[in-house]
């Protein structure tokens, strides 16, 4: 994911995470990608997320919102928002992963299949990240960011692009996990 910034972003509070796609083909089922956010407490910061926002899923204390949602990428900019107001999560939160997953009602989709792709962070007019699902192409999901909170209570961005194999449902209970190592 290529990133403005060469040193991490510290002190990170209230982010938006904004995916795009072209439509599918005429006859082709629809291209239906999905911000999903999992939160993560102090006790077990790899472990099973503690809530996940989505689509169908908002946050309880209202600090994670999906501000957009399409189900096929029609229109024009951004297809989907995501609202993190990180410097509002309760301390006992000290990690986010947010991703990407397609929806895969209609047998096996990719990100190389779908057409102009791409994910921008932000935090405010600041570009934090920015991609296009390339080096991803064969997975059908992705984690994109990950914000961990330090000792001192400050949020820190990690740009992060890794690819996943599955539905959302594996997808969403397995992004958290930590990062098999190379």
């Amino acid at each position: 994911m290529s990133t403005p910034n060469s040193t991490p972003n510290k002190d990170i509070e209230k982010v938006e995470v904004r995916i795009k796609w072209d439509p599918s083909e005429l006859g082709e089922p629809p291209n239906d990608l999905d911000i999903i956010a999992g939160t993560y407490v102090a006790d077990a910061p790899f472990g099973d997320p503690d809530y996940l926002v989505h689509f169908d899923s908002r946050s309880p204390d209202g600090t994670i919102t999906l501000n957009r949602d399409s189900r096929n990428g029609q229109g024009f900019g951004f297809d989907e928002v995501m609202t993190l107001e990180l410097d509002r999560l309760a301390e006992r939160y000290v990690r986010v992963v947010v991703g990407v997953a397609i929806q895969q009602r209609d047998g096996r989709k990719t990100f190389g299949a779908v057409v102009h792709t791409g994910v921008q962070i932000r935090e405010g007019y600041t570009e934090l990240a920015e991609d296009d699902f390339s080096r991803v192409a064969s997975a059908t999901a992705a984690v994109v960011a990950e914000f961990t909170r330090d000792g001192s209570g400050l949020w820190t961005f990690h740009s992060v692009l890794r690819g996943f194999d599955g539905d959302p449902g594996t997808f969403a209970a397995e992004m958290g996990k930590a990062a098999p190592s190379a």
